[in-house]
């Protein structure tokens, strides 16, 4: 079985450098000039602009300054410039954010916010729920990142707008939008370990139509993912092939119809044994069909059908399971002056296929939320209500306060209540209970945030306890003999995250320091996976016609065991890479990870792939 789920302890003196570059991003923002209003600033490797929105807070479009949330926007360009590998590594140089994984890209990865199970966020592609009824949680290796257009990562429970799933959080992830005018790219790359990779797409608009078009496809040789005496020496690479789709119709000024599609399919090698080698085979679709309405300037609508499968297969050793997700979303908004008032009827259903396994469920709910924002204040409570068809009802509520002491800095606090629903698996497999409950949580935060210019800094102190946490415990009445899953655990996600940017002369600097303490409230165990200490630090600058940039990257000690017997050793990484436009419309990118090729692993038996080299070309016209 593979675990899904990370922890750590202590770290090295990187910790030290990225609270001191939190504490001068404060310092220099007292020398700072006044802003026009009151912002909330999230964290990100870069600065948002001011007027940005983001979607995943309140699921409708919100001004960032209108927010009580501890929100990080990534962009199309960071993405781009980052060279990550994967949507894992990518989301691990957040703050609040760690992951774990079984090999190389390709194979089992786990993402935790704030240190909470991976299962513990709920994910969106364009607005399309992403998650298994197997395994519970999203298929993070599964989703394409050279596809991505922009993600948000809202950092903690969310259960009173979306529902089942978001205790720790929410990502929402966006493909591309079509644009006036036609715009073509092709990228092109070679990296460390025979990998290539190729991306094509195309955007625009014309009248009333726009659309974006991608491909993607990237193949690795990858390396030896279990470097153990029980495996085989060899190589366990990956191939990915992805496409996306996104048309929008905008019928009149009014109304606009919107369809979108993401499929990736993944086949990726790893060991089963000496002289077994194994192909995973993983497929992710996920379709959207949307219709916005301005019935007038103070009320709209969004009315969307979703679809979604993951399924997943391993040959020649048989396995094969299957999750199809069904939503059915009917959002209203009314804005009155500085008030939102929202409604929302949602259904959900759930359908998992692993022999013998064929379940279904579905999950009916209502949600209410008012939200207030002027004169210094922004008030945002939320409220709703789901029916399962399984357990019966489950009711969450959220309530958070802003409050801009300055123009610069403002103070937010916020409670909240979430809940998941145990999986199919969970309940009818051998291993499971028909009378598992849902897990749920009680979270409290509260954070002291600046934002000036370029500069911006935030320390946010949160506690968030789960209550039926569901374990894999021993003996009991299920059909195994091994043991079953039961509500037999508590846990507690409690810590301080520090982020900060800050801009230097021509250099642009950006860190954070995440403190916390993932426990088993029960045992007094870390919970396994998960460090007490991460940190990130990182700077750019322009050289010429060059864009450079560094970043290390820091995790403190973890333990491979619930039983913190296995440890896994601390590491800190060093990336480096550069930019530059070769001519008016190409681009080249160059990269190396882990420049001292640290020896480290994110999960025990586990290899890591040492030093990379990437250099890409992209062709985009201007």
């Amino acid at each position: 079985m593979n675990l899904r789920t990370p922890r750590a302890r202590t770290l090295a003196p990187l910790s030290r450098v990225a609270a001191a570059l939190a504490a001068a991003g404060c310092t220099a923002a007292f020398a700072q000039g006044a802003l026009t209003d009151p912002v909330l600033i999230a964290q990100n490797l870069r600065a948002p602009t001011l007027a940005e929105t983001v979607v995943a807070a309140s699921r409708t479009p919100q001004p960032l300054a209108d927010l009580v949330a501890d929100i990080s926007i990534v962009d199309r360009e960071t993405i781009e410039s980052s060279g990550a590998t994967g949507l894992a590594d990518l989301l691990g140089r957040l703050p609040g954010v760690e992951f774990a994984r079984n090999g190389g890209p390709g194979s089992t990865t786990s993402v935790f916010l704030r240190g909470a199970e991976t299962r513990f966020t709920a994910v969106y592609i364009d607005g399309v729920r992403i998650d298994s009824q197997s395994t519970g949680g999203a298929p993070w290796e599964s989703i394409p990142l050279g596809l991505i257009d922009r993600i948000e990562v809202l950092r903690g429970p969310a259960g009173a707008v979306y529902g089942s799933d978001a205790l720790g959080g929410v990502v929402q992830i966006f493909t591309k939008r079509g644009e006036n005018g036609f715009a073509p790219y092709i990228s092109a790359g070679a990296g460390t370990h025979g990998t290539r990779k190729i991306e094509a797409g195309m955007s625009g608009a014309s009248g009333t139509i726009d659309y974006a078009l991608g491909l993607a496809r990237e193949e690795s040789k990858g390396f030896n993912a279990r470097p153990i005496a029980t495996q085989n020496p060899d190589r366990d690479g990956y191939r990915t092939t992805a496409g996306h789709a996104r048309v929008g119709l905008q019928v009149n000024a009014a109304h606009r119809l919107e369809g979108t599609l993401l499929a990736n399919d993944t086949h990726s090698g790893y060991d089963n044994g000496l002289g077994k080698d194994d192909r995973s085979l993983h497929t992710l679709h996920a379709l959207g069909l949307n219709w916005l309405a301005q019935w007038s300037t103070a009320y709209k609508t969004r009315l969307s059908i979703t679809d979604s499968r993951d399924e997943y297969e391993t040959r020649p050793s048989p396995y094969l399971t299957e999750t199809r997700l069904r939503g059915y979303l009917f959002q209203n908004e009314w804005r009155v002056g500085a008030h939102l008032l929202s409604a929302a009827l949602e259904r959900r259903e759930d359908h998992l296929k692993n022999a013998p396994i064929d379940r279904k469920r579905s999950q009916d709910g209502i949600a209410l939320g008012y939200g207030f924002n002027a004169h210094g204040h922004t008030v945002q409570l939320n409220l709703r209500h789901d029916s399962d068809s399984e357990f019966g009802g489950k009711s969450t509520g959220s309530v958070a306060y802003g409050y801009a002491i300055t123009p610069q800095w403002r103070a937010t606090a916020s409670v909240g209540t979430a809940f998941r629903a145990p999986t199919l698996y969970h309940r009818f497999s051998e291993y499971g209970l028909a009378t598992l409950r849902p897990e749920s949580s009680r979270n409290a935060e509260v954070a002291l945030r600046y934002a000036q210019g370029a500069s911006s800094f935030s320390a946010t102190l949160f506690r968030n306890r789960v209550q039926d946490l569901i374990s894999f415990a021993g003996a009991g009445t299920c059909a195994s003999p091994f043991g079953c899953y039961a509500n037999t655990a508590r846990a507690e996600y409690k810590g301080v995250t520090f982020a900060g940017t800050h801009r230097i002369g021509a250099v642009q600097l950006h860190g954070s320091l995440d403190l916390q303490r993932p426990r088993d409230l029960d045992t007094g165990k870390q919970l396994a996976r998960r460090a007490r200490h991460h940190a990130t630090l990182g700077a750019d600058t322009r050289l010429d016609a060059w864009t450079v940039g560094a970043e290390v990257q820091a995790s403190g000690r973890r333990f491979d065991t619930a039983a913190n017997t296995a440890v896994l050793g601390s590491y800190t990484l060093v990336n480096l890479y550069a930019s530059t436009r070769l001519a008016r419309d190409y681009t080249l990118l160059a990269r190396v990870d882990n420049l001292t090729d640290k020896d480290y692993q994110l999960a025990r038996n586990y290899a890591t792939a040492g030093r990379t080299f990437y250099v890409g070309v992209k062709w985009a016209p201007q």
